[in-house]
């Protein structure tokens, strides 16, 4: 069985939940504590595609502001990535937008998705499904996650992992 290793990142507001999401996928784990990202933290995934063995370098970038954007080094080399916007907070879909026009400026059409994350409190969500519709029939992968339930998770990187082979 073959095996690839592809980068890719995390990216999305501060506070989205991407820190979260990467240790409820790669640990099974999710704290109520909050921990901002500093610069960029590495983990790593070993995930069967396919018959294909794929080892995903996950990069939890900070999180963007209007003080802070992501460094363009930290997204050189990336295979595809994960998008995240809170449900609760309408803004940060904004930040996701124009984070996907920026990756895609500088590394081209590579495969990412969105996650609409804290999908466990869907009364206090300010998206609209209209909005993500919308995104999936521009041709975004639009996937509800919560990092505190695991709802999404898996299936969010298992489908950037597809995309990423090319299935």
């Amino acid at each position: 069985m073959a095996e690839t290793k592809k980068k890719i990142c995390m990216l999305g507001a501060f506070s989205v939940g991407k820190t979260s999401l990467v240790r409820r996928y790669v640990s099974s784990l999710f704290s109520d504590r909050y921990q901002t990202t500093v610069g960029v933290k590495v983990d790593k995934k070993e995930v069967a595609v396919n018959g294909d063995n794929v080892v995903l370098l996950i990069w939890d970038v900070h999180g963007e502001d209007d003080v802070q954007s992501v460094r363009e080094a930290y997204l050189r080399g990336a295979s595809g990535y994960l998008l995240v916007a809170d449900g609760t907070r309408r803004y940060t879909l904004t930040v996701a937008r124009n984070l996907q026009q920026r990756v895609q400026a500088l590394l081209g059409p590579v495969p990412f998705v969105l996650l609409a994350n804290k999908a466990d409190v869907p009364d206090q969500w300010e998206l609209r499904d209209e909005e993500l519709d919308e995104l999936g029939a521009a041709g975004w992968k639009v996937v509800r996650t919560s990092a505190r339930t695991g709802a999404g998770v898996e299936a969010a990187f298992a489908l950037l992992a597809r995309g990423l082979l090319g299935h």
